[in-house]
């Protein structure tokens, strides 16, 4: 492989670049990230893992995905940025490929935490290195395409694990398997990689938000990351936990992928006729009810709706959110990205082990929903004071 801040041979195609992103996402989220938790029952069946430390891992890996936004949120150089960024794609395969190298809880942190840091490399520097080079190449500047990687993520690693348990691949096998199956997604996202902006762009008079804009939204995506953060960790294991839906969990999680994957439109479409933050009012409400659906109801039907729900609106207030600040902040989108995503980050962080404890304490998810719905009807709220401040 060439150097990683090599310049491309030849110059990039808009499709090639979002292509590479997908696959990008796919590789540090999708893998790196979203395998842990189709797998996660199974590593409690299999390898000994305690609810309560099934949560502490999940915390860990969102502790290096805020150890990478601030990392990127740090990095002015646009080479050392695009650099990075290249890093994370083999990592990625690497430590993914390491959780089913032992049963130490201290490798599986390692590679829950190194994870992070690919996750971060491809969310926000890849978002940011692919948003700048669609302004600079004249193209409409929505992330809503690239974002599909993370439903297609979802998608890979929920079938992967289906096909691998049915095949009779043990927990450890499965996660040799996904690094398998990432080299597939390796190739694509490093050869169509999003070269490094030139040099810094000047921002346009007034273009840049303003404080209390800026405040409010670091808010509201702190409540968006604690909604994200429950459904992404436990999705598959509140449906296992029901003893009428033991083996349908894998379902749940694939239902999610697939409506992630094409929602990313939706929304698009949506904010241009209600606006970004209206858009986003839309998907916090849609996303309470999916929470709490499971909570209110037992039952195949509730979960996998409450699973459709969540994953047609957490990829909405994602892209949205980033789409929507790196326009804001045209001189460096990614390193705006970065600096909102700490607080995503801090949600991310604090939720899974606070609701592995909860659960384990009252041996059920209800507790834990009603809180998650509680916290992103306060990001509604937050909402509503960004749409009547002016950026």
């Amino acid at each position: 492989m060439p150097e990683p801040d090599a310049p491309p041979s030849t110059p990039l195609q808009a499709w090639q670049v979002l292509l590479g992103g997908i696959c990008a996402l796919v590789l540090t989220i999708g893998l790196a990230r979203f395998a842990y938790t189709p797998l996660l029952p199974q590593m409690h069946a299999q390898a000994g893992l305690g609810v309560a430390d099934g949560g502490l891992l999940a915390a860990i890996n969102y502790a290096g995905y805020m150890s990478g936004a601030l990392l990127a949120a740090w990095i002015e150089s646009p080479t050392w940025r695009q650099r990075l960024y290249s890093w994370g794609l083999p990592l990625a395969l690497l430590i993914t490929a390491l959780m089913g190298w032992s049963t130490s809880f201290a490798a599986w942190a390692l590679s829950r935490y190194v994870g992070g840091l690919c996750g971060a490399a491809g969310m926000l520097l890849g978002s940011g290195l692919v948003q700048g080079w669609l302004m600079r190449s004249g193209h409409r500047p929505e992330l809503g395409l690239y974002f599909i990687g993370l439903g297609l993520g979802i998608v890979v690693s929920a079938l992967g694990a289906m096909g691998m348990t049915h095949a009779g691949l043990g927990w450890a096998g499965q996660w040799q398997g996904f690094a398998l199956i990432g080299l597939a997604f390796l190739l694509p996202a490093w050869l169509w990689r999003p070269p490094a902006p030139p040099m810094a762009l000047k921002p346009a008079a007034g273009a840049a938000p303003n404080r209390r804009w800026m405040a409010l939204m670091v808010a509201a995506y702190f409540c968006a990351g604690w909604g994200f953060v429950i459904n992404a960790t436990f999705t598959v294991a509140i449906v296992e936990k029901q003893p009428l839906l033991a083996g349908q969990g894998p379902w749940a999680w694939l239902l999610v992928g697939l409506a992630a994957t094409p929602a990313v439109f939706v929304w698009d479409r949506v904010a241009r006729r209600t606006g970004d933050v209206g858009a986003l009012l839309i998907a916090f409400g849609l996303q309470i009810v999916g929470v709490l659906l499971p909570a209110l109801a037992d039952g195949l039907a509730a979960a996998l709706l409450g699973a459709l729900l969540y994953g047609a609106t957490f990829i909405g207030i994602v892209s949205l959110t980033l789409a929507l600040v790196g326009r804001r902040s045209p001189a460096n989108p990614g390193k705006a990205m970065a600096r909102l995503t700490l607080s995503y980050g801090v949600a991310q962080v604090s939720a899974p082990a606070l609701t592995g404890r909860m659960v384990e304490a009252s041996g059920s998810f209800d507790a834990a929903l009603w809180l998650t719905a509680a916290v992103l009807a306060a990001g509604m709220l937050v909402l509503l004071a960004v749409r009547r401040e002016v950026g």
